[in-house]
């Protein structure tokens, strides 16, 4: 029988934490009795650390980390992630969106040969802005990203702790737990599952919010915009020249007797967006290696329950 950790950070979800709890127990004594479940408080707004407290106190097989200011999802995924022992890992949401009942059916899957199967959402149960946020984010993400982001698939999943261990040596900044795990390889499979309603407080996830995250995490794993950015000035200097021969041609052949300022303005103008336009883009690129050259860690757990 293998040995099961739940990572699940914790954020606006106080509500439910209880019934998340007693569904992770019923469905993971299934498999095994012996397993954690590791919550992390990203310092909810709702004050839930002592919720987590409690719930350690009375079964020492769940597990906190409360960090000492908001990190965000991810950071406080990796967290979990680098204080789990489990054979086999689950990562989920602790809005019960993400059914823990499903894990049986992760679990069964993996058990057929696979490094990691990760939850296909059959049908998305979020409002339709949420949803159009996050297809607008997939597809910008994988256009310039170079990887395939799937809408449906998100954190949900249970992974061979051989994949955590090469996911846990990324340490990189921006953190993006789907492309980190699409990047250490293994073999991995998805699975249908169904997707609920969410039951209590909001998505954090704004479509600003998004948008960041999706600049962030295309810097992160793509050069691909640089390569957009080259491409785009040289079909620049290619207009540029023709638009000159043409000129040229044209004035040569008296058809042109005071050249337009009209023209030459709107080439200005156009020129000087491009060229910012363009030190934007290596301003972002330099903005996250200097980030990087911080060193800085990627969270900081201000108090522990039932770790050591």
């Amino acid at each position: 029988m293998a040995y099961i950790s739940v990572v699940s950070p914790v954020y606006g979800c106080k509500n439910s934490l209880y019934e998340l709890y007693f569904r992770l127990k019923e469905t993971l004594e299934k498999i095994n009795s012996d397993f954690e479940i590791i919550l992390v408080n990203d310092a909810s707004p709702d004050i839930v650390w002592e919720l987590i407290v409690e719930l350690s106190n009375k079964d020492n097989r769940v597990k906190g980390i409360n960090l000492s200011r908001n990190f965000g999802q991810h950071n406080a995924i990796t967290s979990g992630l680098d204080h789990c022992n489990g054979e086999w890992v689950i990562v989920m949401d602790c809005d019960l969106q993400d059914q823990p009942e499903e894990i049986i059916n992760l679990y069964n899957k993996a058990k057929e040969g696979y490094d990691y199967v990760l939850a296909r959402r059959k049908k998305r149960k979020d409002r339709w802005i949420k949803r159009l946020y996050s297809k607008v984010f997939n597809k910008l993400l994988s256009y310039l990203s170079g990887s395939k982001s799937d809408a449906s698939i998100a954190n949900f999943g249970i992974f061979k702790h051989d994949v955590i261990q090469s996911i846990n040596t990324l340490r990189e900044k921006t953190r993006w737990f789907p492309s980190f795990v699409n990047w250490v390889g293994y073999k991995g499979t998805n699975i249908e599952v169904v997707h609920s309603l969410r039951q209590n407080g909001v998505s954090s996830y704004s479509f600003r919010k998004l948008l960041n995250l999706a600049i962030d995490v295309i810097l992160l794993n793509s050069d691909k915009p640089l390569k957009l950015v080259i491409k785009f000035g040289f079909l620049i200097s290619i207009t540029s020249i023709i638009f000159a021969i043409i000129t040229l041609y044209r004035y040569f052949a008296g058809q042109v007797t005071v050249l337009g300022w009209t023209s030459l303005i709107i080439s200005i103008w156009f020129l000087s967006g491009i060229i910012i336009f363009i030190m934007g883009i290596i301003g972002l690129y330099l903005a996250k290696v200097y980030d990087h050259s911080k060193d800085r860690p990627l969270y900081i757990i201000k108090n522990k329950a039932n770790l050591k």
